[in-house]
């Protein structure tokens, strides 16, 4: 199934809200060592962008 939404970050940690007025409760999510990951709320697909850092632990 296709994500309703494929985004670009540069970051691996991110917020999401579903965006708009009607989206969802803000969910911040980590890619940890992947390039991408889904929102469990809305399904909106985030992609590290090429070239960005991933994740370096601590």
């Amino acid at each position: 199934m296709e994500p309703p939404e494929i985004l670009e970050v540069e970051s691996p940690t991110i917020a999401c809200d579903g965006g708009g007025a009607l989206g969802h409760p803000r969910v911040f999510l980590n890619m940890g060592e992947k390039t991408q990951i889904d929102c469990p709320y809305c399904g909106r697909q985030y992609v590290l962008k090429a070239g960005a850092a991933a994740s370096a632990g601590h």
